[in-house]
């Protein structure tokens, strides 16, 4: 004989099977970047020689699954005219409308789309990045480097990630033409970033 108080009904059933799940669905953690100690570079050739830079104010988040990578999430925004050469009068004109324009465009952006290929602590970081007003998907190769708790007990992780964009793809198309050929600024430039993080304040 069947027992109908015995049966949950078909919407308790499909509650209590997402109060299971909701745990396995919810495993990332939220990171805020620390700034002081993580690092936005890039470098672009000069000539014969590159020329490195650096941006020395910025923020983001990192929605981080260990377990699972492809589920990890990345925004993030630097302030224009924060960029950093070491030489004044250059930082000057990569701020000024020849390239960067800072007054008009005062932010670079990024936001992840989706992370791919992953093996181990390695995969593949797409998203979009926003610079000079220009948005282009661009894919970083990016590497969970480890966690660990610092000498004041506060959980830390490490990451570092690499890409190339061709900054004529973001409107910045300046150049010179220098007397023995070619032209004085290189169009790829290479970005490399190391990133520690720490769990985002509840």
């Amino acid at each position: 004989m069947r027992m109908p108080f015995l049966t949950p009904s078909r919407p308790a059933a499909l509650a209590a099977l997402g109060l299971c799940l909701a745990p396995l669905a919810s495993a990332a953690e939220t990171l805020k970047i620390d700034a002081d100690h993580s690092s936005v570079t890039f470098r672009v050739r000069h000539l014969f020689t590159k020329v490195q830079g650096r941006f020395q104010k910025f923020e983001g988040s990192v929605d981080f699954d260990e377990k699972n990578l492809g589920a990890s999430k990345v925004s993030a925004t630097i302030q224009a005219a924060s960029v950093d050469t070491n030489v004044e009068v250059r930082d000057k004109d990569l701020r000024s409308k020849r390239f960067f324009d800072v007054e008009r465009y005062p932010t670079l952006t990024f936001a992840s789309s989706g992370v791919h290929d992953t093996s181990g602590n390695r995969g593949k970081l797409r998203g979009t990045l926003t610079m000079h007003g220009v948005s282009k998907e661009v894919v970083l190769d990016t590497e969970f480097l480890g966690k660990g708790k610092d000498p004041w007990g506060n959980t830390r992780y490490g990451f570092h990630a690499e890409t190339k964009v061709n900054r004529k793809d973001f409107g910045m198309a300046w150049n010179e033409v220098v007397e023995a050929g070619g032209v004085l600024v290189g169009d790829e430039v290479e970005i490399s970033l190391d990133v520690e993080a720490v769990p985002a304040a509840r």
